[in-house]
């Protein structure tokens, strides 16, 4: 069977495999569950535990060859959790890592700033010089946001064959220039939550927006076409108030607690909303310890916390999740060669997981949309079901500059420059002045960071994997990369009689030292089969009268549902050939 594009899977029923089959649960469930969390259940964590024991051995313990031929340095790291206070105020995450929030005055209803969907009112006149490509095309700007939230509502196929055959609108689409909130996108996308999170705008285009005679109004409307023109500026989905945002401030996405018996501004602490900066704290210790030298890198995974305002779409945005990241600490001058190596590695890493190509893309940011601290940034991103036909963020390879060790080194008094003896030889060689030789050989490291999301990559391989097949009982089946599936291999008893079950048992307890297993006696072998397809489980060996007289065990494939009979004594080099592919 083909692959299945992402824009034709069902979230709402991928959602329902994972709990039905003990993939992810909701946390508490038990007592309502806690918005932005979750609970990974026994295949979910095995499934993590695959894809976080890949990234590892791929990174640290057998990192990939570099451009001079020769495998890469990185070592790893641990680092906790709880650090200093200050260290997020070096980082700048105290005083920056914010979020613009407003509220319903009637109903008290949070939602981010800049995720308020902004709608010219009034005649053409009115909309200033975001309107002229739009007037100047003949286009009747209020009958043309009509006709937006029309098309809002009709499935992605259809959008997109009547833009393309409407001239006007396909070039009024066509030139976001002139579309100050990105309709372009608002109107691509799969679904109303994806058609609100498009419309984000960067401060210096919500200035722009509201400078020209912008009124805010949610996105609830996007709903309600009717509506979107009605006098009265903003509505609230809850109560349905008008006019009752209360001006934007800032809100910390970080989680605080203390340290300590006595809750104190003193002893105030935070949990940390990303692994990267436990790492540049220990880029001392570690060049101290271990003998690296330049370019190197050091790798983490761990938890970070972000208490987001609208956590959503299942586990690709939740409160509490864990990171795959690693700093590669370089020359300033090789940065540029070493951000092009690490962009393409890691699109070639998430593909050796089975991800298909064609659900994978590069997107740099825009210069205006970049981290303060970002010098470059390029995301990977895959084709969610909830962003389809559009992408969504899977990691990030950010060229950080020399930032954050010139942060610690100020904020902490401790140096962060690094003496590159090579570099110093080699100016000596060339005849190089004592100035210029310090000038090559002393410097703050620049970092190039691969930070990816573990959780995120369990719900890409999940989605990838998830296959509606209506002729099989289980009508789905999930197809993981052998290597990654949670469960291995079944080893099914035919019947539970006629010494087939101590013949299961002895293969599976020679099999389970190497291989997650599953040994399973129960109901008819079709719904054996039809479990085993819904946890992914790639192949399945069956012992019948067959084995008992002839020494072979029928196998069964997931993806093709084909059988055959292989020697018994030939089960193990059968699995270790398949976990290789």
């Amino acid at each position: 069977m083909p692959d299945i594009d992402p824009a034709n899977k069902s979230m709402e029923e991928i959602v329902a495999l994972c709990k039905r089959r003990g993939f992810v649960y909701p946390a508490s469930e038990i007592y309502g569950g806690i918005n932005g969390f979750w609970d990974y259940g026994p295949l979910g964590t095995a499934l993590k535990n695959n894809i976080r024991d890949h990234w590892w051995k791929q990174t640290v313990e057998c990192p990939p060859i570099g451009p001079d031929g020769e495998p890469v340095s990185i070592v790893g790291l641990d680092s906790s959790i709880i650090q200093n206070p200050k260290v997020w105020e070096a980082s700048g995450h105290v005083g920056g890592f914010n979020d613009p929030m407003t509220m319903y005055k009637e109903c008290k209803k949070l939602l981010r700033a800049d995720h308020v969907w902004y709608v010219f009112y009034g005649n053409p006149d009115e909309i200033g010089k975001y309107g002229e490509d739009l007037t100047g095309q003949g286009v009747d700007v209020r009958s043309f946001f009509s006709d937006v939230f029309a098309l809002e509502q009709l499935p992605p196929d259809e959008r997109q064959r009547i833009i393309n055959e409407d001239a006007n609108l396909k070039q009024a689409l066509g030139n976001t220039e002139s579309l100050p909130f990105l309709i372009k996108k608002a109107v691509l996308a799969g679904s109303k939550e994806e058609a609100f999170e498009a419309a984000e705008f960067s401060s210096k285009q919500r200035k722009a927006i509201e400078k020209h005679g912008a009124k805010p109004l949610t996105t609830y409307p996007l709903m309600v076409p009717d509506r979107a023109w009605d006098d009265g500026g903003s509505l609230c989905p809850n109560c349905e108030s008008r006019d009752s945002l209360t001006e934007p401030r800032q809100f910390n996405l970080m989680f605080e607690s203390y340290a300590g018996a006595i809750q104190s501004a003193e002893n105030k602490v935070y949990l940390r909303p990303e692994t990267a900066q436990g790492i540049f704290l220990n880029y001392k210790n570690v060049v101290d310890t271990m003998r690296v030298k330049m370019p190197f890198g050091i790798a983490q995974v761990g938890k970070s916390f972000r208490n987001e305002v609208t956590p959503r779409n299942f586990i690709f945005r939740s409160r509490e999740f864990e990171q795959m990241e690693m700093e590669w600490f370089c020359a300033p001058d090789d940065s540029p060669k070493w951000y092009d190596f690490w962009k393409h590695e890691r699109m070639r890493w998430w593909e050796s997981l089975g991800v298909s190509k064609s659900n994978l893309r590069f997107r740099d940011h825009d210069e205006d949309e970049l981290a303060h601290y970002s010098k470059m940034c390029v995301d990977i991103e895959y084709k969610y079901p909830f962003t389809a036909p559009g992408y969504g963020e899977l990691e990030g390879v950010a060229h950080r500059g020399c930032y954050d060790l010139t942060q610690h080194q100020t904020h902490s008094k401790q140096k962060m420059e690094y003496f590159d003896q090579e570099r110093q030889v080699k100016g000596q060689k060339a005849g190089l002045s004592k100035d210029e030789i310090n000038a090559q050989s002393k410097y703050i490291p620049n970092v190039i960071e691969p930070a990816s999301g573990l959780t995120r990559g369990v719900l890409v391989l999940l989605t990838e994997a998830y296959t509606p097949d209506e002729s099989r009982a289980s009508k789905v089946y999930m197809k993981f990369k052998p290597k990654f599936a949670p469960i291995k291999a079944g080893v099914f008893p035919l019947v539970n009689k006629d010494g087939m079950p101590e013949v299961a048992q002895k293969l599976y307890m020679g099999l389970r030292e190497k291989f997650a297993c599953q040994l399973d006696a129960k109901q008819s072998i079709g719904k054996r089969y039809a479990r085993m397809d819904e946890a992914g489980t790639p192949y399945c060996f069956t012992i019948d009268g067959e084995t008992l007289t002839g020494g072979t065990v029928t196998v069964r494939d997931r993806d093709s549902q084909s059988q055959e009979r292989i020697n018994i004594d030939k089960v193990e080099a059968f699995l270790d050939e398949k976990m290789g592919e």
